[in-house]
């Protein structure tokens, strides 16, 4: 039953994202989980280790005018950058109905294209807080769950780790699947660093929110759904009207950990809009589209900085080592 509980929401978000130094991280242990997610999901030839099913959309962002303020990035300068925006479910398995409570959380991974011709990625999913803190934690996970079929003697491996990890548990209750992946909640669970043009230096969290609101379905209603009704229905409701999200950082306060995931800051703290990005359309041939497209959490921008968390690298070197694979 806890397996049920966990979902492979719980099991797979990696955030759940090349200017700033990365961190120290073993190769071997995102080899390792890599390894792990093919063991869960199979291998699937082209196809992304996690978050295999996806759909490509471009789109824009501008600014805000208090976004300059936290931040000297170019991407708060200007005018209206590019974007391209990647939607996907979780797990390994291309072929997971958008409606299965294992297809949560829902992600989207962001490229914008700045003024100076660099590019930034931001990576984003549905999950509030992360189940677990470090790379060699979540390649732990993935191998307890692996362990812990219905045959498995209880307590299974992963009753034993989420005994140990309490957001384990709860973690992957916090992504719910939306009406339209338009009407979804998007959290950067890692912490990064605002750096502004006087070198004041502020801890922060990507959130991004539905200008409409988020609407969420009840889970007897997108079971029903058909399998692929979310990516089917973006394209045409960005046809018919540009979907809006407020682009959001929310900012530490002194003594809110920057470097675990697994511990979300109390709501209270300040929110800042920093713009609007605006979907505006699907790309052509979607699925030639993303295997060119490698999102990387710590591909940053002058004025935005990766923090103390640990998973950011770790996320990094597994999404290098997935990339790799599905393109040879």
């Amino acid at each position: 039953m806890l397996r049920s509980r966990l979902g492979y929401a719980v099991l797979l978000s990696t955030a759940l994202t090349a200017a700033a130094p990365a961190l120290a991280q073993d190769s071997s242990t995102a080899e390792q989980t890599v390894d792990a997610m093919n063991t869960l999901f199979g291998t699937h030839p082209g196809a992304r280790a996690n978050h295999a099913k996806g759909v490509v959309a471009e789109g824009s962002f501008t600014p805000s005018a208090e976004a300059a303020g936290l931040s000297k990035a170019s991407l708060f300068a200007g005018p209206a950058v590019p974007v391209t925006i990647r939607f996907s479910d979780a797990t390994g398995v291309p072929t997971i109905p958008d409606g299965a409570a294992n297809a949560n959380p829902h992600g989207m991974a962001l490229k914008f294209k700045l003024s100076d011709g660099a590019e930034m990625d931001v990576v984003t999913n549905a999950l509030k807080y992360f189940p677990v803190a470090t790379g060699e934690e979540f390649r732990d996970l993935l191998r307890a769950a692996a362990e812990s079929g219905p045959k498995a003697e209880h307590p299974t491996a992963l009753e034993r780790f989420a005994a140990a990890h309490p957001a384990a548990a709860t973690a992957g209750a916090t992504a719910k699947t939306p009406s339209s992946l338009a009407r979804e909640t998007y959290n950067g669970v890692n912490a990064f660093i605002f750096v502004d043009k006087d070198g004041k230096r502020r801890p922060f969290r990507f959130r991004i929110e539905p200008v409409q609101g988020e609407e969420i379905l009840p889970p007897e209603e997108a079971a029903k759904r058909d399998p692929n009704f979310l990516m089917g229905e973006i394209g045409p409701r960005i046809a018919r009207e540009p979907a809006a999200f407020r682009v959001l950082a929310q900012l530490a306060e002194p003594g809110d950990p920057t470097n675990d995931a697994t511990k979300p800051w109390p709501d209270d703290r300040k929110t800042v809009d920093l713009g609007t990005l605006t979907v505006s359309k699907a790309v052509p041939d979607s699925a030639e589209a993303e295997k060119a497209l490698l999102f990387m959490p710590n591909n940053l921008t002058d004025g935005i900085e990766v923090s103390d968390d640990p998973l950011i690298d770790a996320r990094v070197q597994a999404y290098a080592v997935s990339f790799g694979r599905r393109s040879q």
